[in-house]
């Protein structure tokens, strides 16, 4: 994977800045965003070498270069999931490529089924934790010294200090944020009715099919990570109700000029 590694960060230096510090990873019905990027050049993920392709409709697949907030970013318009048929090496072969380039802060974004009685279809949460429940840990198998401690510590797996950042912006900014527990699991089925009262008795808050894979490899490699996710339907008992994709990517249409707003006010302050 190294060799990989090395071979793809070779051919994408000369299209990004060597100041480029920021990653940002956008998912379903959330790449919007890059409409506020500046300068930006977007290559398709198919031009990349060794870069897995996206196959979920609201993930375009494409690297976008830029600025945002008055800085260097690179955006990922489209991530790549496990249900797809992807190992976690391949899910989270961007967040190392971040890491080999010496990127020092992620931004993470989802669409997520909130469970908790105060969500309503449209709210964003800062998640402040994760459980993981994927069948595959992203740092099963060989753990090259490069890539960080063979056993990395968890107890921050969220910035504190961004989160308390985007808590002062939406304050400021009159934006209502929820906050919680993220619940990872394999998917791609939506929950069963059980399935959403056993993730919340367990702690979680809203579940979904991604971030907490990208998060552990970012967490090993040192990474100040930002987690958000747009609660695009709802587990709770009493209103469960039938949900698509194409509802999904509808509800994220509503909340996601507001969590861009806090993404883009926090890179200003970095």
């Amino acid at each position: 994977m190294l060799k990989s590694l090395q071979e793809t960060a070779s051919w994408l230096r000369p299209h990004i800045s060597e100041n480029t510090r920021i990653g940002i990873i956008l998912g379903s019905g959330l790449g919007k965003l890059v409409a506020k990027i500046q300068d930006k050049k977007e290559i398709s993920y198919e031009l990349i070498p060794h870069f897995p392709i996206s196959t979920v409709e609201g993930h375009s697949g494409k690297l976008i270069i830029g600025k945002l907030g008055g800085k260097n970013i690179i955006a990922l318009q489209g991530r790549f999931h496990y249900y797809e048929g992807y190992d976690m090496k391949q899910v989270t072969y961007p967040v190392r490529l971040m890491q080999y380039l010496g990127f020092e802060y992620l931004f993470v974004s989802n669409a997520a089924g909130g469970m908790n009685n105060s969500f309503q279809v449209g709210d964003i949460m800062l998640i402040e934790d994760h459980i993981n429940l994927f069948p595959e840990h992203p740092l099963r198998g060989k753990n090259p010294k490069e890539f960080g401690a063979r056993f990395p510590d968890m107890s921050e797996p969220y910035s504190k200090k961004l989160i308390q950042l985007a808590t002062s912006i939406a304050e400021n900014n009159n934006i209502k944020l929820q906050y919680g527990v993220y619940v990872g699991t394999q998917g791609p089925t939506f929950e069963t009715p059980a399935e959403y009262r056993y993730f919340s008795v367990i702690g979680g808050d809203a579940v979904g099919m991604s971030t907490i894979p990208e998060v552990i490899v970012a967490r090993q490699a040192g990474m100040n990570v930002l987690a958000f996710s747009v609660i695009t339907d709802l587990g709770i008992y009493g209103k469960i109700t039938e949900v698509s994709h194409d509802d999904v990517l509808n509800a994220a249409e509503t909340a996601q000029p507001k969590m861009t707003f806090i993404i883009e006010e926090i890179i200003k302050q970095l």
